[in-house]
């Protein structure tokens, strides 16, 4: 059975849902102010378009792509830790 083209065209925008709502925390937003919660969203959709640009470079979905970014700050993080405690002792 062919599936109809309007299911295919909600697909996209479900998927672009989720993407805005997993990768950007978009509804994570603890702001009241109207000002802010635009802002917010604004830059949750800039984030969204950034990390779809990113993926298509990379060649990997954007789950994926998130999960490399993670990582590699962890990493980073970690390399970094000596320091700070030579820092503090």
């Amino acid at each position: 059975m062919k599936e109809p083209t309007i299911y295919k065209k909600r697909w996209k925008v479900e998927v672009f849902h989720k993407n805005i709502k997993s990768n950007t925390a978009l509804t994570k937003s603890p702001t009241k102010v109207v000002r802010t919660q635009t802002n917010h969203i604004f830059m949750s959709f800039y984030a969204a378009a950034r990390l779809e640009v990113l993926s298509i470079k990379q060649r990997l979905n954007t789950f994926a792509l998130k999960n490399k970014l993670c990582i590699n700050a962890i990493r980073l993080a970690f390399e970094e830790l000596p320091t700070l405690k030579d820092i503090t002792a």
